[in-house]
């Protein structure tokens, strides 16, 4: 998958994410960062799921919710973290 595909995927799932969790305040860089390591974090949980969640198949629905899960996932733990 190129690196621009990456970045839109990141920042939509991110952003989508953020707004999801209720967090304020989060950039377009931050968007991206938090969704990229969400598509690992989402498919390393899904994989052992038994699921198959290939996110480096390019941008379509799988890849995208499989991000999105991740996203979700990591800010939620961030926020358990913090308090």
């Amino acid at each position: 998958m190129s690196l621009f595909v990456w970045l839109i995927i990141g920042g939509l799932a991110g952003w989508l994410a953020s707004k999801v969790i209720k967090r304020k305040g989060s950039g377009v860089v931050t968007n991206i960062v938090v969704g990229v390591i969400g598509a690992f974090l989402g498919g390393w949980v899904v994989s052992l799921m038994g699921g198959n969640a290939n996110v480096l198949t390019g941008f379509n629905v799988s890849s995208f919710l499989t991000a999105f899960f991740g996203a979700v996932l990591l800010l939620l733990l961030l926020k358990a973290i913090r308090k």
